[in-house]
């Protein structure tokens, strides 16, 4: 165990008839270097340690700036992709709207389509029921009385059944 600087100068010699003992002061004298190189070696390996440990120390000061850069990069990539996730989703509805108007301007314009053929339909309709309906109104004046008893009966149509009937029949 070394010696401190206390406990040497606490060190007492002991005096002889011609001074002090020549063997307790080499003794002395080799326990003070003994103390002293082991001091030395312990302050040299505690120096090499503080070396390490700087190494180290600057290691993990290295790692915290790469991860924190990384976690960066990380936050700034991930802000970016929902960035452009928003402006696509912004996109495909837009896209989304744009192409519903125009399936409802086309389902307009085919109603209409529809409409106009179906009020077509049934003024031919009507023309050609007015015409039978003329027809046979003209039959009936035309035949004698007994032919019209030994015809067979077929239903009269007026202008409001034929109306009735061309509306029912247009749908």
């Amino acid at each position: 165990m070394p010696l401190t600087p206390v406990e040497v100068r606490h060190l007492e010699m002991r005096r002889g008839l011609f001074g002090y003992r020549r063997s307790q002061v080499h003794g002395t004298i080799e326990e003070i270097a003994d103390s002293f190189e082991e001091v030395w070696r312990e302050r040299s390996e505690l120096g090499e340690r503080v070396h390490e440990l700087e190494a180290e120390v600057a290691r993990h000061v290295e790692l915290e700036t790469l991860l924190r850069s990384t976690l960066v990069s990380a936050e700034r990539a991930a802000q970016d992709m929902k960035e452009q996730a928003r402006r696509e989703a912004d996109v495909i509805v837009s896209e989304a709207g744009a192409e519903g108007r125009r399936l409802v301007r086309d389902a307009i314009a085919e109603k209409e389509h529809l409409l106009a053929e179906t009020r077509r339909v049934r003024s031919i309709l009507r023309a050609a029921l007015e015409v039978l309906a003329e027809g046979e109104q003209t039959e009936g004046e035309a035949a004698p009385e007994e032919e019209t008893r030994s015809a067979p009966i077929t239903p009269r149509l007026t202008d409001q059944s034929a109306g009735t009937d061309a509306n029912r029949l247009a749908g």
